[in-house]
């Protein structure tokens, strides 16, 4: 029994040795610091412009996204439970306090338009104040350094205001009424 527990903790022990500086977590942003303005997909920069279809096979890039809107917002998702509670709370509350916003939700796991359009449906976000995009070469993956969850505000300029995980929708509505 006392060499189970031996090689339980040293493996514990391995494991825990694998996490580094993530076991005390500084809470400090190292992500490398960008200049406002300059092309990129973090907060204060110019989103690169994209190309990439909807579920309705129509194509949207940048300037059709924010085109006579202050903005557009992203929702990047796989439409698993936590999206979808995600995503209802943005349909229930925050899309409703701006009509001025067009709202995406950006599919990146289906890989087609087809697909996209079934999981869409499926979900019940096929039609109303959503639109779904099919990220299929992962362009707006790439561009956001996005993934499952990450919220993405662009004012009508094309500045990203904010870049970062869904947790409450309270962020996301003040980029939204921050919006010019």
């Amino acid at each position: 029994m006392s060499s189970c527990r031996a090689i339980c903790l040293l493996t514990l022990l391995v494991l825990l040795s694998a996490c580094g500086d993530n076991l005390f977590p500084s809470g400090e942003d190292k992500r490398t610091p960008v200049s406002a303005g300059s092309s990129g997909g973090s907060v204060s920069q110019k989103s690169p412009d994209f190309s990439v279809s909807d579920i309705r096979g129509a194509t949207v890039n940048l300037a059709s996204a924010t085109a006579g809107k202050k903005g557009a917002a992203f929702y990047f998702t796989m439409w698993c439970p936590i999206c979808d509670s995600h995503m209802s709370d943005m349909r229930t509350s925050t899309t409703l306090m701006f009509p001025d916003v067009n709202f995406f939700l950006v599919d990146y796991v289906s890989g087609s338009v087809a697909g996209a359009a079934r999981a869409a449906t499926e979900n019940g976000y096929a039609f109303g104040v959503f639109s779904t995009l099919v990220d299929t070469d992962n362009t707006l993956l790439n561009i956001f350094h996005a993934t499952m969850g990450t919220t993405v505000v662009i004012d009508n300029t094309g500045i990203v205001r904010m870049n970062e995980d869904y947790r409450d929708g309270v962020n996301l509505r003040k980029a939204l009424a921050a919006l010019p």
